[in-house]
């Protein structure tokens, strides 16, 4: 795998981390190649955490070294992300800005580093936004969104996780392991009922409550999920209950 991006095994577990930090990890031709490279060897993985070296998680383009004169050739590393079958956890470990923000939101979720910042820089730079203005409203609530692209403003950490585009601020040293603990919590899952979770929510995010149900109850019934015997939810229940109490 390119050094620009490393990858660790873990188990299930794929660690993914960018690895540019005299750059910020921003995205020029090579780093974006490599991240895509990355994140499709990973689809072996029941989980995938990425993370950026250094002291950012990834400032977003390099506009002094694209490594290609036009944007739209730069490999798709934002969409890759999105439409991996795997979880990706964004362990946001500094800056997330712009191209870098829009790829946390193509995670699954993120958490951060207390030394996290976030903004959309787009319009400050000239570059009409990307998927940051489809993503970022349905994380934060369009008021919030606007604000953000519209002044190109940082947030920290804590206002982040006030707003909602993070689940978890935590110290930085802990981040990584953090990440992990709750990539690995994934990774002990049925794959299959993940995979169908993860298109649930893709299909019915955006549907009226009603047809959102229905929708979910056909999925349910044409996987098989309303099939399950006594026995087995009472074995699977007891394993939550023994995990509940440390056991």
């Amino acid at each position: 795998m390119n050094e620009l991006v490393r990858v660790e095994r873990i188990g299930e577990v794929a660690l993914i981390m960018m690895n540019r930090p005299e750059a910020r990890n921003a995205m020029n031709f090579e780093m974006a190649t490599a991240t895509v490279e990355a994140i499709l060897a990973a689809q072996d993985a029941r989980a995938i955490v990425l993370t950026g070296e250094g002291t950012a998680f990834c400032a977003g383009l390099d506009l002094r070294n694209l490594g290609t004169g036009r944007l739209m050739d730069l490999p798709p590393f934002i969409a890759i992300a999105a439409q991996s079958k795997v979880p990706i956890i964004a362990a946001v470990n500094g800056a997330a800005v712009t191209g870098g923000l829009e790829l946390a939101l193509a995670c699954d979720f993120m958490i951060a580093s207390e030394r996290a910042r976030f903004a959309d820089t787009h319009m400050r730079v000239g570059v009409y936004p990307g998927p940051v203005l489809v993503d970022l409203p349905r994380r934060v609530g369009m008021a919030w969104a606007r604000q953000l692209s519209l002044t190109g403003d940082f947030i920290d950490a804590d206002t982040a996780l006030r707003i909602g585009l993070v689940n978890l601020v935590v110290p930085h040293d802990e981040l990584r392991a953090t990440a992990l603990r709750l990539a690995v919590a994934i990774a002990e899952q049925d794959p299959h009922m993940v995979a169908t979770a993860r298109q649930d929510w893709d299909t019915t995010g955006g549907m009226a409550l009603e047809a959102a149900h229905r929708s979910h109850r056909e999925t349910a019934l044409k996987e098989g999920f309303s099939a399950k015997t006594s026995d087995e939810l009472q074995a699977r229940g007891q394993a939550v209950i023994d995990r509940a109490h440390g056991r």
